[in-house]
């Protein structure tokens, strides 16, 4: 791999690329999005033909979900016709032993993994239908990412961190700028800007890893137990400021969790088991 080569200029210098140059953002970028192989460029819009008609009521449809798994010659199901419906703006938690399939629900909805039958609608868009150059536009444009261990890159900046999801799409310098301050200032650290992730808190790196993940105003938002690397009180703090934020960007929170606590604070509660979606 090549060398990283620094620019010596800081995220407020309002550069295109504020710190890192050239090949190495890209494949910091390539980091942030390693489920996609399509290049932004070679990806077309959406056709707005493949949206449901039930678009206009319910942000998330996943209908008749099945995904099977052999091991030792024996077939075994995780999901046998699941079926699940979010609206916009609510906030839903899932609950689930360890290993019931929450993880590998996400990434059904997101398109990373594939189901053997069935459909998830995001806004109307059947996500598995409009193939991998489709898929990997969706996430960059429609959906946001919160994972259990933050999942910031070390050598970027904090800006540069929350920056990415705008970089890829594609926006206008001057405005990743003035979101990334103004998402700084909502989650409570409008002065890290330009420091690297290793010098903050664990909490302090997942209220980054929320604002990177609402930077580019997505309409779902899928977060794998995002307290599960922090204290009790940092956890509470964390999941308060996401939920927030997500419901101030009327955006669709869809949280896996083992907390009972984080749980208590969502709209619905579901409970995966069996292979199935259960009312807690």
């Amino acid at each position: 791999a090549p060398a990283l080569r620094h620019s010596g200029e800081s995220f407020a210098s309002g550069s295109r690329h504020p710190s890192w140059t050239g090949a190495p953002l890209r494949l910091h970028m390539a980091a942030y999005t390693c489920m996609d192989n399509t290049l932004h460029r070679m990806v077309k819009p959406v056709n707005r033909a493949d949206r449901s008609p039930d678009a206009d009521d319910d942000l998330l449809q996943v209908t008749g979900l099945s995904r099977y798994f052999t091991a030792g010659g024996h077939r075994q199901a995780v999901f046998d016709d699941l079926n699940l419906v979010a609206r916009r703006g609510q906030v839903v938690a899932l609950l689930g032993a360890s290993g019931s399939g929450k993880t590998t629900l996400l990434n059904l909805i997101s398109g990373i993994d594939t189901p053997d039958s069935g459909s998830v609608h995001i806004d109307g868009i059947d996500v598995h239908a409009v193939g991998e150059p489709g898929r990997t536009l969706l996430r960059r444009r429609d959906i946001g990412f919160v994972f259990q261990f933050f999942n910031l890159i070390p050598t970027l900046t904090v800006g540069e961190n929350i920056a990415l999801p705008l970089e890829l799409i594609g926006s206008d310098a001057r405005q990743v700028q003035l979101r990334v301050q103004q998402l700084l200032g909502q989650v409570g650290l409008p002065d890290v800007a330009n420091r690297f992730p290793e010098t903050l808190s664990g909490g302090e790196q997942q209220r980054i890893a929320v604002a990177r993940a609402l930077a580019h105003r997505p309409k779902l938002l899928l977060a794998d137990e995002p307290t599960g690397n922090l204290d009790e009180e940092t956890g509470r703090q964390v999941f308060g400021l996401l939920r927030d934020m997500a419901r101030q960007h009327h955006t669709t929170l869809l949280v896996v969790t083992h907390s009972q606590q984080v749980a208590a604070a969502a709209d619905r509660v579901l409970t995966l088991r069996q292979g199935g979606i259960h009312t807690a």
